[in-house]
């Protein structure tokens, strides 16, 4: 029986044999794969042709002065070949939800669906997602951070692969979501309720952000001083660990020192005798010590940070310890219903398209969006989707926007496959940019809050308080206000009823497709090519340098600007220098980056 190799020469054979050792030297963790068997024609494409984005003027949209976000119809390799020229180290955090590889024609390899009998079905995953990631990895800010959402068909290989690329000590842990509350179906195995979430940093200083938590949410007892800022009151006198006032060679320690009390006055000193003496002994009469030396007594006196009272029969020195509500480290399981992907994905896709079942599987909104808060806290984040399927990561971040007036840009990348780009993604951006229409009721939670024990043995009366003035201030504004308990978090949510158009959250969008410039022809294109090469050049420079307005275009240059006009990019075509003073005057008096063109082939 003939082979496919029968017909190589010797030279080739031990060529393939040669690299094929290589790789495996290469390979870590176990994790080997035949990368080789079958290339992607897209990874050739781009490798022989240089790969650029052709802006398509008439899908922008515009609705503010902000800056633009950018969606990307095309290969997503092809895009990200792109983007490490116009992006490279310059993304806070990038969020994908890649093919689950279930073996049910859930996504193709060269134009071929991968099926479950494919016996390199899981080589072809691992090589279309290397080459991806490893280009991913160029575009991360040094303290940025990727998610990758999977489940158990390819939750180990990705791993390892993470481990590979990322490195396995810039892992930053990895979370259980409950996305399918239901379970999936099925005859022998257990039924699975969720899915995962890989968080992997770009280097040592990438940090998983705080979560915010409500002083009332906290388990200890957060109380509101009278400025309204929230303080915990915390015993002066220090226990635990290193705390005894005697030493071992029976001397005492300098902490322990008596603090004095006028009960009148409320006056506290450390040096001045007044009726009381406190002495930080504990109810066992242990000799303890206190937190502070006497600066830092008279220190937390004089700035008002400092409490008295009578505990039981003695009095005792308490202060205002206004620390620990910067949030708190993102807990390994998420169970909350507005995980659900069938709830909060595929009700909230339909509802914005005014469609049933235009794509299947739809991310949770929600979970989306705190899979983005975990990665990062700032306002003014970039976030990046290579796999934006429906737009679910757009939709996210114009509504953190929206909540907390942030300045977040996306940028999401996705194939036409079955129309999905010009039917699903581009018009659910365009519709929660701009509105669209709805019949229904608009909900809009007002207050949310995780009650615990703690919460409702301390702060019940508090949290009540808020409720009843959250629900008078937002009477008159909403047709009806709701109040939920689920998953122990109470909301008070404000409903209005909605006959018409939906209000967007505004937003600006630069829409662009993938294109091809054979390089190998540059060095024998006639001046026509030339120009219209540069122009597309052109687009890709000004991505890069964030000028998408086009404000002058001759057989010479190219002018872009920014938004607001502070900065413009220049892009000189000719080798021939005559036009290069009008140039320079056409962009004096503003901030600007000039190009220069130089034909030829660099080899």
């Amino acid at each position: 029986m003939s082979g496919k190799y029968d017909s190589f020469s010797k030279e080739v054979l031990l060529k393939i044999i040669n690299k094929q050792e290589k790789e495996l030297k290469t390979k870590k963790y176990g994790l080997v794969w035949d990368s080789e068997k079958e290339p992607e024609q897209v990874v050739v494409d781009c490798e022989n042709n240089l790969p650029i984005l052709q802006r398509i003027n008439e899908k922008a949209i515009r609705t503010d002065d902000g800056e633009d976000n950018i969606l990307i119809e095309g290969d997503n390799y092809h895009a990200l070949t792109c983007l490490n020229y116009t992006h490279k180290g310059k993304i806070n955090v990038i969020y994908i939800d890649p093919p689950y590889n279930t073996g049910a024609k859930d996504w193709k390899y060269n134009n071929d669906y991968v099926i479950e009998e494919d016996g390199y079905r899981h080589s072809k995953w691992l090589n279309m997602m290397e080459k991806r990631l490893e280009l991913a990895a160029n575009l991360l800010k040094e303290d940025g951070i990727i998610c990758v959402t999977i489940d158990d068909y390819e939750l180990p290989n990705l791993w390892l692969l993470m481990n590979k690329i990322f490195g396995k000590e810039n892992r930053l842990g990895v979370v259980t979501i409950r996305n399918n509350p239901k379970g999936r179906m099925t005859q022998k195995a257990i039924s699975q309720v969720h899915e995962y979430a890989l968080y992997f940093g770009k280097s040592s200083k990438s940090k998983i952000a705080k979560l915010y938590v409500s002083p009332e949410a906290k388990s200890h007892n957060y109380v509101k001083d009278d400025d309204g800022e929230w303080y915990l009151k915390v015993n002066l006198r220090k226990q635990g660990v290193d705390s005894e006032a005697v030493k071992k060679d029976g001397t005492i320690r300098e902490r322990y020192f008596p603090i004095y009390f006028n009960p009148k006055t409320k006056k506290i000193s450390t040096d001045e005798k007044l009726k009381i003496e406190i002495l930080p002994i504990d109810s066992k009469g242990h000799k303890r010590i206190w937190r502070r030396d006497k600066k830092g007594v008279e220190k937390l006196f004089e700035s008002g940070n400092i409490i008295c009272h009578r505990v039981g029969e003695v009095y005792q020195i308490f202060f205002k310890f206004r620390g620990g509500l910067d949030g708190q480290q993102p807990k390994s399981i998420w169970v909350d219903s507005i995980f659900s992907a069938s709830e909060y994905g595929t009700s909230i896709l339909e509802e914005v398209l005014g469609a049933r079942e235009t794509f299947p599987y739809p991310k949770s909104l929600p979970a989306v969006k705190h899979c983005i808060e975990v990665a990062t806290n700032s306002k003014d984040a970039i976030i990046l989707d290579f796999f934006a399927g429906s737009g679910t990561t757009a939709h996210a971040v114009l509504e953190l926007n929206n909540e907390d007036e942030g300045n977040r840009k996306f940028i999401l990348c996705t194939n036409n496959e079955n129309n999905i780009c010009e039917e699903v993604t581009y018009p659910r951006v365009r519709n929660v940019i701009e509105g669209y229409n709805y019949v229904g009721n608009d909900k809009t939670v007002l207050f949310e809050r995780k009650i615990t024990y703690s919460s409702i043995t301390k702060n019940i009366n508090n949290t009540l308080e808020e409720i009843e003035n959250v629900i008078s201030e937002n009477k008159e504004i909403f047709d009806k206000i709701d109040k939920e308990f689920k998953d122990n978090i109470i909301k008070i949510i404000g409903v209005k009823k909605i006959n018409g158009i939906k209000d967007g959250l505004w937003g600006n969008l630069q829409y662009f497709k993938t294109d091809l410039i054979p390089v190998e022809k540059i060095d024998r294109i006639d001046d026509k090519q030339r120009r219209e090469l540069t122009e597309k050049a052109g687009q890709m420079i000004a991505i890069k340098e964030n000028t998408f307005e086009e404000i002058e275009r001759n057989d010479w240059y190219q002018i872009f600007e920014n938004r607001s006009k502070a900065r413009k990019t220049a892009i000189y075509f000719r080798e021939d220098m005559g036009k290069f003073e009008e140039l320079v005057e056409d962009i004096k008096n503003t901030k600007t980056v000039l190009y220069v063109f130089m034909y030829g082939r660099i080899d």
